[in-house]
Protein backbone atom coordinates (compact mmCIF):
# COMPACT_ATOMS: atom_id res chain seq x y z
CA UNK A 1 0.00 0.00 0.00
CA UNK A 2 1.29 3.08 -1.00
CA UNK A 3 1.36 6.24 1.85
CA UNK A 4 -1.19 8.79 1.21
CA UNK A 5 1.04 12.25 -0.45
CA UNK A 6 -1.26 14.49 1.69
CA UNK A 7 -0.15 13.08 5.03
CA UNK A 8 3.76 12.96 3.63
CA UNK A 9 3.32 16.64 3.27
CA UNK A 10 2.03 17.32 5.89
CA UNK A 11 4.39 14.97 7.57
CA UNK A 12 7.83 16.38 6.01
CA UNK A 13 6.50 20.06 7.24
CA UNK A 14 6.33 19.03 11.10
CA UNK A 15 10.00 17.33 10.36
CA UNK A 16 11.04 20.56 8.61
CA UNK A 17 9.94 23.23 11.33
CA UNK A 18 10.38 20.80 14.60
CA UNK A 19 13.23 22.24 16.82
CA UNK A 20 13.92 19.34 18.54
CA UNK A 21 12.68 16.30 16.57
CA UNK A 22 13.47 12.62 17.84
CA UNK A 23 12.92 9.35 16.01
CA UNK A 24 11.76 6.03 17.50
CA UNK A 25 12.26 2.50 15.61
CA UNK A 26 11.31 -1.22 15.95
CA UNK A 27 12.37 -4.02 14.01
CA UNK A 28 9.92 -2.78 11.28
CA UNK A 29 12.23 -0.42 9.85
CA UNK A 30 15.18 -3.24 9.34
CA UNK A 31 12.99 -5.80 7.14
CA UNK A 32 14.11 -3.69 3.91
CA UNK A 33 17.13 -5.11 4.32
CA UNK A 34 16.60 -8.59 5.30
CA UNK A 35 16.25 -8.80 8.64
CA UNK A 36 12.45 -10.10 10.06
CA UNK A 37 10.16 -8.69 12.83
CA UNK A 38 9.14 -10.49 15.69
CA UNK A 39 5.43 -10.27 15.72
CA UNK A 40 3.94 -9.94 11.81
CA UNK A 41 2.94 -13.11 9.90
CA UNK A 42 6.33 -14.50 9.06
CA UNK A 43 7.96 -12.96 12.20
CA UNK A 44 10.36 -14.91 14.42
CA UNK A 45 7.94 -15.69 17.09
CA UNK A 46 5.85 -17.89 14.33
CA UNK A 47 9.55 -19.85 14.68
CA UNK A 48 10.45 -20.33 17.93
CA UNK A 49 8.76 -19.77 21.55
CA UNK A 50 9.77 -16.43 22.49
CA UNK A 51 10.41 -17.86 26.33
CA UNK A 52 12.92 -20.30 24.83
CA UNK A 53 15.20 -18.06 22.64
CA UNK A 54 14.32 -14.17 23.71
CA UNK A 55 13.91 -14.51 27.76
CA UNK A 56 16.60 -14.69 30.61
CA UNK A 57 15.18 -17.51 32.16
CA UNK A 58 15.50 -19.79 28.52
CA UNK A 59 18.75 -18.79 28.61
CA UNK A 60 20.21 -19.82 31.64
CA UNK A 61 18.03 -23.20 31.49
CA UNK A 62 18.99 -24.20 28.10
CA UNK A 63 21.85 -22.08 26.55
CA UNK A 64 22.70 -23.90 23.57
CA UNK A 65 19.00 -23.63 22.21
CA UNK A 66 19.48 -20.08 22.75
CA UNK A 67 22.50 -19.95 20.72
CA UNK A 68 21.51 -22.66 17.66
CA UNK A 69 18.08 -20.15 17.16
CA UNK A 70 20.26 -16.17 17.34
CA UNK A 71 24.17 -16.70 16.49
CA UNK A 72 23.60 -17.16 12.77
CA UNK A 73 21.06 -14.67 12.94
CA UNK A 74 23.58 -12.30 15.29
CA UNK A 75 25.92 -12.72 12.07
CA UNK A 76 23.17 -11.70 9.27
CA UNK A 77 22.49 -8.74 11.16
CA UNK A 78 26.41 -7.70 11.21
CA UNK A 79 26.15 -8.02 7.24
CA UNK A 80 22.48 -7.04 6.45
CA UNK A 81 23.01 -3.16 4.61
CA UNK A 82 21.14 -0.58 6.15
CA UNK A 83 18.13 0.81 3.65
CA UNK A 84 16.34 3.96 2.79
CA UNK A 85 14.26 4.32 6.43
CA UNK A 86 18.18 4.03 8.28
CA UNK A 87 19.80 6.44 5.51
CA UNK A 88 16.85 9.01 6.20
CA UNK A 89 17.71 9.37 9.80
CA UNK A 90 20.75 9.60 9.33
CA UNK A 91 20.71 12.80 6.73
CA UNK A 92 18.23 14.22 8.76
CA UNK A 93 20.35 14.25 11.43
CA UNK A 94 23.70 15.25 9.65
CA UNK A 95 21.61 18.36 8.80
CA UNK A 96 20.64 19.04 12.01
CA UNK A 97 16.58 18.37 11.37
CA UNK A 98 16.88 15.21 13.70
CA UNK A 99 18.62 14.95 17.29
CA UNK A 100 19.09 11.28 17.20
CA UNK A 101 17.20 8.01 17.14
CA UNK A 102 15.71 6.14 20.20
CA UNK A 103 15.71 2.60 18.87
CA UNK A 104 14.75 -0.85 20.08
CA UNK A 105 16.36 -2.99 17.30
CA UNK A 106 19.71 -4.36 17.83
CA UNK A 107 21.52 -5.03 14.77
CA UNK A 108 23.34 -1.70 14.63
CA UNK A 109 22.14 -0.13 11.21
CA UNK A 110 21.37 3.13 12.17
CA UNK A 111 25.14 3.56 13.31
CA UNK A 112 25.90 1.63 9.66
CA UNK A 113 23.29 4.52 7.81
CA UNK A 114 25.70 6.98 9.54
CA UNK A 115 23.37 8.28 12.56
CA UNK A 116 25.49 9.24 15.13
CA UNK A 117 23.21 9.61 18.33
CA UNK A 118 21.56 6.42 18.71
CA UNK A 119 20.50 4.70 21.99
CA UNK A 120 19.85 1.32 22.42
CA UNK A 121 17.61 0.61 24.55
CA UNK A 122 17.29 -3.27 23.89
CA UNK A 123 20.82 -3.53 23.27
CA UNK A 124 23.86 -4.15 20.46
CA UNK A 125 24.89 -7.67 18.78
CA UNK A 126 28.93 -6.33 18.81
CA UNK A 127 29.73 -8.21 22.30
CA UNK A 128 28.92 -10.43 24.81
CA UNK A 129 29.38 -10.15 28.71
CA UNK A 130 29.92 -13.20 31.11
CA UNK A 131 27.52 -13.35 33.51
CA UNK A 132 29.87 -14.26 36.34
CA UNK A 133 32.94 -12.21 35.88
CA UNK A 134 31.38 -9.55 33.94
CA UNK A 135 34.29 -10.11 31.03
CA UNK A 136 33.76 -9.13 27.57
CA UNK A 137 34.00 -10.23 24.43
CA UNK A 138 33.26 -9.59 20.58
CA UNK A 139 30.76 -11.56 19.17
CA UNK A 140 33.23 -12.45 16.69
CA UNK A 141 34.60 -14.86 19.66
CA UNK A 142 30.91 -15.31 20.83
CA UNK A 143 30.44 -16.83 17.30
CA UNK A 144 33.23 -19.02 17.23
CA UNK A 145 32.82 -21.14 20.69
CA UNK A 146 29.38 -21.82 19.43
CA UNK A 147 30.63 -22.93 15.70
CA UNK A 148 33.05 -25.31 17.87
CA UNK A 149 31.27 -25.69 21.44
CA UNK A 150 27.76 -25.09 21.11
CA UNK A 151 28.18 -22.64 23.48
CA UNK A 152 30.33 -19.54 24.46
CA UNK A 153 31.85 -19.76 27.97
CA UNK A 154 34.47 -17.43 30.00
CA UNK A 155 37.64 -19.27 31.31
CA UNK A 156 36.24 -18.43 34.79
CA UNK A 157 33.60 -20.59 33.45
CA UNK A 158 30.34 -18.35 33.27
CA UNK A 159 28.29 -18.57 30.36
CA UNK A 160 28.65 -15.20 27.79
CA UNK A 161 25.38 -13.66 27.27
CA UNK A 162 24.99 -11.44 24.01
CA UNK A 163 24.61 -7.87 25.07
CA UNK A 164 21.17 -7.41 24.27
CA UNK A 165 18.09 -6.96 26.34
CA UNK A 166 16.30 -10.46 26.84
CA UNK A 167 12.66 -10.71 28.88
CA UNK A 168 13.03 -10.40 32.16
CA UNK A 169 16.44 -8.47 32.18
CA UNK A 170 16.06 -4.37 32.92
CA UNK A 171 16.62 -2.26 29.95
CA UNK A 172 20.12 -1.05 28.97
CA UNK A 173 21.23 2.34 30.74
CA UNK A 174 20.61 3.95 27.20
CA UNK A 175 16.67 3.88 28.13
CA UNK A 176 16.98 6.24 30.72
CA UNK A 177 19.88 8.67 28.61
CA UNK A 178 16.64 8.55 25.91
CA UNK A 179 14.17 9.37 27.86
CA UNK A 180 16.34 12.39 29.58
CA UNK A 181 17.24 13.30 26.34
CA UNK A 182 13.83 13.28 24.42
CA UNK A 183 12.22 15.38 27.02
CA UNK A 184 12.23 18.44 25.44
CA UNK A 185 11.40 17.03 21.62
CA UNK A 186 8.78 19.13 20.30
CA UNK A 187 8.15 16.36 17.67
CA UNK A 188 8.45 12.28 17.91
CA UNK A 189 8.66 10.18 15.00
CA UNK A 190 8.04 6.89 15.42
CA UNK A 191 8.98 3.96 12.51
CA UNK A 192 8.10 0.33 12.57
CA UNK A 193 7.02 -0.55 15.93
CA UNK A 194 4.00 -1.52 17.02
CA UNK A 195 4.30 0.41 20.26
CA UNK A 196 3.57 -2.79 22.40
CA UNK A 197 6.66 -3.22 24.05
CA UNK A 198 7.16 -1.46 27.28
CA UNK A 199 8.81 0.40 28.73
CA UNK A 200 9.89 1.59 25.69
CA UNK A 201 6.04 1.99 24.32
CA UNK A 202 5.92 4.66 27.21
CA UNK A 203 7.63 6.97 25.57
CA UNK A 204 5.13 8.35 22.99
CA UNK A 205 2.13 9.30 25.63
CA UNK A 206 4.60 10.84 28.04
CA UNK A 207 6.38 13.30 24.50
CA UNK A 208 2.63 13.49 23.80
CA UNK A 209 1.55 14.33 26.90
CA UNK A 210 4.39 16.87 27.38
CA UNK A 211 3.34 18.53 23.96
CA UNK A 212 5.53 16.62 21.92
CA UNK A 213 3.82 16.23 18.03
CA UNK A 214 3.75 12.95 17.13
CA UNK A 215 4.24 11.03 13.27
CA UNK A 216 3.42 7.20 13.24
CA UNK A 217 4.76 5.58 10.41
CA UNK A 218 3.82 1.31 10.67
CA UNK A 219 2.19 -1.24 8.55
CA UNK A 220 -0.32 -1.91 11.15
CA UNK A 221 -2.44 0.02 13.64
CA UNK A 222 -0.86 0.95 17.13
CA UNK A 223 -2.02 1.41 20.24
CA UNK A 224 -1.57 5.13 19.96
CA UNK A 225 -2.49 5.72 16.73
CA UNK A 226 -5.52 7.88 17.74
CA UNK A 227 -2.50 10.42 19.18
CA UNK A 228 -0.90 10.68 16.01
CA UNK A 229 -1.22 14.44 14.79
CA UNK A 230 0.33 12.39 11.13
CA UNK A 231 -0.34 8.79 10.62
CA UNK A 232 1.31 6.84 7.72
CA UNK A 233 0.23 3.60 6.78
CA UNK A 234 2.21 1.66 4.02
CA UNK A 235 5.59 0.70 3.07
CA UNK A 236 8.09 1.72 5.16
CA UNK A 237 10.82 2.12 2.61
CA UNK A 238 8.35 4.10 -0.17
CA UNK A 239 7.49 6.26 3.05
CA UNK A 240 10.89 7.25 3.84
CA UNK A 241 11.52 8.22 -0.42
CA UNK A 242 8.30 10.13 -0.65
CA UNK A 243 9.61 11.91 3.16
CA UNK A 244 13.18 12.11 1.14
CA UNK A 245 11.68 13.83 -1.46
CA UNK A 246 9.24 16.33 0.13
CA UNK A 247 12.38 17.24 2.39
CA UNK A 248 15.01 17.49 -0.41
CA UNK A 249 17.16 14.85 1.17
CA UNK A 250 18.43 11.97 -0.55
CA UNK A 251 17.85 8.52 0.41
CA UNK A 252 20.03 6.46 -1.91
CA UNK A 253 22.10 4.06 -0.44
Amino acid sequence: MAPDLHRIEEAARLIASARAAWALTGSGVSTASGIPDFRSPGGLWELADPDEVSSMNGFRRNPAVFYSFWVWRFQHMESAPPNEVHTLLARLEAQGRLRGVITQNIDGLHQRAGSRVVFEVHGHVRSGTCLLCKSAYPMTEIIHQTETLGLAHCPCGGLIKPDVVLFGEDLRPDFARAWAASTEADLLVVLGTSLTVWPVAGLVPHLSALGATLIIANREPTPYDDRADVLLRGDLVATARLLGEALEVNVDA
